[in-house]
């Protein structure tokens, strides 16, 4: 028989991304409508940890939807890797009387998930990263909304790279994942875009790809760099004293990881945060919402984490094409 859920509690954990808040709201309301009650843990499982928990109603999520970051805050926690503070954590849990639990982040947070699920704690994992990494899902929360202020950052910095005639190294977030800097090359029309997952180490192939455009007449030049890669300042440096062209880096940075979500977050995000109250309310576990083919579907815990991805092959023998 399935295990009947009375309160679920929710957290978000790791890197924050727009359209978290969405989640939350979407996993507040739902339970609500379906007679549960909600408890908020704030500061992913560091918190959960020292027992911050507050009890949500629908109040507590109003007017939230359109602001970045996560109302619940958010930490890493390398106590929740061991043994003990895993089963401190189911302890607390049962203690507050938390019976299911979504959690809002990455791979790492879903590996949380996985232990106290086998501790007796019903758990659904919501993918929350600007990264793209999750290798079960085609969309990840936040990543329309960094993507398009990457994006945009982009476009200014263009605009004075043109103006300037000169080089312009930009590095976009992502980790070790190169998503965010494929589409931002492809979106921005970037002359050269390098990935982590393709990355062959060639500076002096990029140098005479520049000296190359230049004799065609090129005034000015975009690499766009992915974060797993780096080394932006170095690579600048480079180009500048082998080509003689004006080179400067530019860091995008933090700012992709707020600002107030797209649609297309917050549509998400919500429908995903729904789906995993109502995995929940029908006694699952140990479960992933993911977003494949159009439709959002949820895989068992384990497979999710065993599932590899990596960058689609046409899109970046595309991009290449295009950056001619």
């Amino acid at each position: 028989m399935a295990k009947e859920i009375n309160t679920i509690g929710v957290l978000t954990s790791g890197g924050d991304a727009p359209g978290m808040n969405a989640a939350i709201r979407a996993v507040v309301r739902t339970a609500l409508a379906n007679g549960k009650k909600v408890k908020g843990i704030r500061r992913g499982y560091s918190g959960l940890l020292e027992e911050d928990i507050i009890d949500m109603d629908a109040v507590s999520v109003a007017d939230i939807i359109d602001r970045g970051g996560t109302i619940l805050y958010t930490a890493r926690c390398a106590e929740m890797r061991t043994e003990e503070g895993q089963q401190k954590a189911a302890e607390i849990c049962k203690k507050h009387g938390i019976d299911g639990l979504v959690v809002i982040g990455g791979d790492g947070s879903f590996q949380g998930a996985k232990k106290l699920a086998h501790l007796g704690i019903n758990t659904i994992g919501v993918p929350g990263t600007i990264d793209l990494d999750i290798a079960c899902t085609e969309y990840t929360i936040g990543f329309d909304t960094a993507v398009n202020t990457a994006m945009e950052a982009i476009d200014k910095i263009r605009d004075t790279s043109t103006s300037h005639e000169r080089c312009s190294v930009i590095e976009v977030m992502g980790r070790n994942a190169g998503y965010i800097a494929l589409w931002c090359g492809i979106a921005n029309g970037a002359e050269q875009i390098l990935v982590t997952e393709r990355y062959d180490h060639n500076e002096n192939k990029i140098i005479d790809n520049i000296i190359e455009k230049r004799k065609t007449g090129k005034k000015h030049y975009i690499i766009v760099n992915a974060e797993g890669i780096g080394n932006s300042e170095i690579l600048a440096k480079k180009i500048e004293a082998e080509t003689g062209m004006e080179t400067r880096a530019t860091i995008i940075g933090h700012i992709q990881r707020g600002g107030s979500p797209t649609c297309k977050d917050r549509v998400y995000a919500s429908t995903m945060g729904a789906k995993a109250v109502d995995l929940l309310c029908q006694g699952k576990s140990m479960r992933v919402v993911g977003y494949k083919n159009g439709e959002f579907i949820d895989y068992d815990i384990d497979e999710a984490l065993a599932m590899k991805k990596d960058l689609d092959e046409y899109m970046y023998e595309m991009s290449k094409k295009l950056s001619r």
